[in-house]
Parts: structure tokens; C-alpha cells; sequence
């Protein structure tokens, strides 16, 4: 099994006046039909209130981020998956859930995890 990573960015999700209570209550049975089938790891949105810091080895904290993911936000949702396909078929389910397209990325293997 893989873990696949299935997002978007904020600025993707355009909805009209009065979708939003739509958009949620699709969107939130999208997870839980994944988390009745097993597949279900973790998920959620960027808060985007809370701006990101970077913390070196020593536990030195500054303000900022590397530049490459600066502009990183939106919802995040990881499935544990028999294949890309499947992959594919549950991005289909969010993205009809939330009015967006979504991105799948695979998670490299990882024994430990």
C-alpha cells in the first residue's frame, strides 16, 4: 500500500454566495466515506491565520520559509492506497466535493512509517 498525497491550494477553490455549507457537508462525507473503507490517514486545510517559521537544529526560530513554499496552503488529505489508480478515483471524489481540481502525489516508501 502507498500513501498519496491529495491537495489543492486555497485560491482554487472558487465558490459561489451560499456553496460553502454544500461544499463542507460533500467534502466531509468524502472523508468519512474514506475512513469507513480503511484508506484514510490524515486531512486537513492549512491554517493561514498562523504565518510559517523555520526551526534549525539548535531550536532557533525565525520568521519565514524556505522560498520554494512560500505560497504553501489549501487542503491536504493522504490516503492509504492499493494503487495510483485508486489514487485517482478518490481524487475525483474530493474534487467533486470540493469544486476543484486536486493534485496526487505519492509518498516514497518509508519502512518506518
Amino acid at each position: 500500500m502507498t500513501k498519496y498525497l491529495i491537495s489543492f491550494p486555497s485560491a482554487a477553490m472558487v465558490l459561489r454566495d451560499g456553496d460553502l455549507q454544500a461544499v463542507t457537508e460533500a467534502s466531509h462525507a468524502v472523508v468519512q466515506e474514506a475512513k469507513d473503507a480503511g484508506v484514510w490517514v490524515f486531512g486537513g486545510g492549512i491554517d493561514e491565520s498562523i504565518p510559517p517559521v523555520m526551526v534549525d537544529g539548535d531550536g532557533t526560530v525565525s520568521e519565514g520559509t524556505y522560498p520554494q513554499t512560500a505560497h504553501l496552503e489549501g487542503g491536504y488529505s493522504v490516503l492509504e492506497l492499493p494503487s495510483y489508480d485508486a489514487a485517482l478515483e478518490w481524487a475525483a471524489k474530493i474534487a467533486a466535493a470540493c469544486r476543484c481540481a486536486q493534485e496526487v502525489r505519492a509518498f516514497a516508501y518509508d519502512p518506518a512509517s
